[in-house]
């Protein structure tokens, strides 16, 4: 007997549906232990409940730790004054869909995708979907591991020195790490410097995505964000250095909750987890690491 899991479009056998089952439950239980308490976001199941959290770090995140310390800061404050809030997808028609990774540790290609989207956005007033792919099938010179992991920043130095990244639609994504067909001619988005953020310093990332555009950042997902639904992000599991960092994002804004600032995160989970696709997370404290290594390029 096979048994289906419609909303998710997954497939069991009998012995592996009591397995999973039992995962499910456990997480339910975890999801309703934490929705009961008095924290500053909420829970739910969702596409991933029937795995375990090592099953789904294996799956969606890195599993080749990825050196931020290497990158040194070179981001020049505006130093003028940034506004209290800023959410770039209302100012404009500056930040594509939320997009899937799928089975694949390449949240990297979609952080530097996204960013890239956004500064060109910005920048031309054209806003068109960038290749993840040929990123997963091509940066490898450039430190980055198609489907074990990769940054931002060194994907924006692969498209500089490799002179173009092609569109979603001339190189579409698969979810596997292949041989790679880059097309020179085909090139769409160019990067002509890269600009890294001082290693920890929130505030030249708020300068950065209130004054300028979106940018990437990574930070270390644990256990208790698998199931994020609603809220402002916070955790008590998380490391706050360089080398523990699993998973790139792109902040697209900021704001206040209660007197709580915020960042606003585009994720590459697909638009039916968190908030559409997007998570709030606590800005100011280093949450997770997630000033360890931000970047954006410029175009």
């Amino acid at each position: 007997i096979t048994l289906s899991n419609v909303q998710h479009n997954k497939m069991y056998d009998m012995k592996e549906y009591y397995e999973r089952l039992q995962i499910f439950s456990d997480n339910k239980r975890r999801v309703d232990k934490h929705n009961e308490g008095n924290h500053s976001f909420t829970m739910r199941l969702n596409q991933f409940s029937d795995m375990t959290f090592g099953e789904f770090r294996k799956t969606f995140l890195w599993s080749e730790p990825q050196n931020c310390s290497a990158t040194r800061g070179n981001f020049l404050s505006s130093n003028g004054p940034h506004p209290d809030s800023i959410d770039w997808r209302k100012k404009g028609n500056y930040v594509t869909p939320v997009k899937n990774q799928g089975g694949c540790g390449s949240c990297w290609t979609f952080s530097t995708t996204g960013c890239l989207e956004s500064v060109i956005a910005i920048k031309t007033g054209k806003l068109v979907p960038l290749s993840e792919q040929q990123l997963v099938d091509c940066a490898q010179n450039f430190n980055n591991h198609g489907c074990k992991g990769g940054l931002p920043s060194q994907a924006f130095e692969y498209i500089m020195y490799n002179k173009g990244l092609m569109t979603e639609e001339d190189y579409p994504y698969t979810a596997f790490e292949g041989d790679c067909v880059y097309k020179p001619k085909q090139a769409a988005a160019f990067v002509k410097d890269v600009v890294n953020i001082t290693a920890y310093n929130e505030m030249e990332m708020v300068d950065a995505v209130g004054t300028r555009n979106p940018v990437s950042f990574a930070f270390e997902v644990t256990s208790d964000f698998m199931h994020y639904s609603k809220g402002v992000y916070t955790s008590t599991e998380c490391h706050k250095t360089t080398d523990k960092v699993n998973h790139a994002v792109l902040a697209v804004g900021y704001g206040n909750e209660n007197g709580s600032p915020y960042w606003i995160v585009k994720n590459s989970w697909g638009p039916t987890w968190g908030i559409d696709g997007y998570f709030l997370i606590e800005r100011g404290s280093n949450m997770c690491g997630l000033a360890a290594c931000s970047s954006f390029p410029e175009v």
